[in-house]
């Protein structure tokens, strides 16, 4: 008689996800889901901003719509993993994804700012003078110069302002989820 070996209980269960975060509508009450909403708010207004704006540099400025369009849609994707709780079906470390995922969006998002404020900048000093004869540029020396109306320099003034509090946001997030993940 040939017996049943006995079924191994390791292979057929799963350790649970690890995570520290309440699932469904009460992540939102704790100051990590208020970031995480604060990142999709400000990480918006940057992205419109910069669509908004002439684009008068458009390898820095596309590298700060890249960003702010693609940590737009991952932080959309997480926090609706933690709300519909399916994160809580999803077999991983989700402290080690949410410290690792902030911490590439801060370093990108750094990027971003120092771009976007060096495009903005490089209008600050730039006199445009008409004569009968053309134009006439007085600019500081370097290799970025954009000739910005008033408008536009106030629009690109503001996708600094709010890329740099998405950058606070979300290096307050990976320092919140770094001490989730020691813990």
């Amino acid at each position: 008689m040939s017996e049943q070996p006995a079924a191994n209980p390791a292979a057929t269960s799963f350790p649970a996800p690890t995570i520290s975060l309440p699932l469904g509508l009460e992540v939102l009450r704790t100051y990590s889901g208020a970031l995480v909403c604060l990142e999709i708010l400000f990480g918006s207004l940057v992205w419109i901003l910069v669509a908004s704006s002439n684009v008068p540099v458009p390898l820095l400025q596309g590298w700060v719509m890249f960003v702010s369009v693609t940590t737009f849609f991952l932080s959309s994707a997480y926090l609706t993993l933690l709300i519909t709780g399916l994160a809580d079906r999803i077999n991983t470390d989700w402290n080690f994804l949410d410290v690792f995922y902030h911490f590439l969006a801060l370093l990108f998002y750094f990027a971003a700012f120092v771009l976007e404020a060096a495009t903005t900048a490089a209008n600050g000093r730039a006199q445009v003078n008409s004569t009968a004869t053309g134009w006439c540029f007085t600019h500081p020396p370097g290799n970025i110069f954009t000739v910005l109306s008033e408008t536009q320099y106030s629009i690109n003034v503001a996708a600094t302002i709010f890329a740099f509090i998405v950058t606070l946001c979300y290096g307050c997030s990976m320092v919140m989820g770094f001490k989730r993940w020691i813990v």
